[in-house]
């Protein structure tokens, strides 16, 4: 089956590249990482030939070739091709628990808001809505996990789910973090609050009501932001 032709897109991301985008991409994102200097948009079209070719033919060769680009990335943009990989229509099969501990090495070693929050929303939370009885429990762990990106990762694994929510998961998931002082695991609880409040704003009035000594004033801020 075709398979992704690394060289040759690194290549081209170089050729493509802006110095001066670069260097204020690396500061505003403080990645230890350097960029090539993509735009978003400039990114996506320079990959779509690339994904439109790719066909792999097994889970196995797949998630090799999302370690590959990951574990091997030279510039941050091949981490955005490695996620490109990881939600390709080809995979759509493998998109079940065992492609979790997968997602859990790309959150771990990630680290950073702009991969972990694509990882949780898409990635993991696609796997949960598809899989709850076996998915559940694994975000449950992760909600109290030493490493702070998982614990993000399980605030916002149903950002998309809507009306499916697990609420039951959602309020652990914050219940074991409220207290946490660290502003992405503060902000993630807002944002999480926040968009449940689009399907049941009565229940996110409650929830902060209720929790009003326990959540912090940024949560609660993110999470009534469009609420009257």
């Amino acid at each position: 089956m075709p398979d992704l032709d690394l060289t040759a897109l690194r290549r081209e991301l170089a050729a493509a590249g802006d110095s001066d985008r670069a260097a204020s991409q690396q500061r505003y994102m403080k990645s230890d990482l350097p960029y090539h200097g993509l735009a978003a948009p400039q990114l996506k079209a320079l990959l779509r030939p690339h994904l439109a070719a790719y066909a792999p033919g097994t889970r196995a060769g797949w998630e090799a070739d999302v370690r590959r680009v990951w574990d091997g990335a030279t510039h941050r943009e091949e981490w955005y091709v490695a996620l490109a990989l990881a939600r390709h229509r080809a995979a759509r099969p493998w998109q079940d628990p065992g492609a979790l501990d997968l997602y859990r090495h790309l959150v771990v070693t990630g680290a950073w808001w702009d991969v972990v929050d694509e990882i949780a929303s898409h990635l993991v939370g696609g796997v949960l809505a598809g899989h709850r009885e076996a998915t559940t429990p694994v975000l449950r762990r992760c909600a109290t996990d030493d490493d702070l990106w998982l614990r993000r990762t399980a605030v916002l694994s149903q950002l998309r789910h809507r009306a499916d929510t697990d609420l039951d998961l959602l309020t652990h998931a914050i219940d074991c973090n409220a207290g946490d002082r660290s502003f992405w695991l503060r902000k993630a609880i807002g944002w999480a609050l926040r968009e449940h409040a689009r399907t049941d704003p009565d229940w996110v009035r409650r929830f902060v009501a209720d929790r009003a000594e326990a959540l912090s004033p940024l949560s609660q801020r993110e999470a009534l932001r469009h609420l009257v």
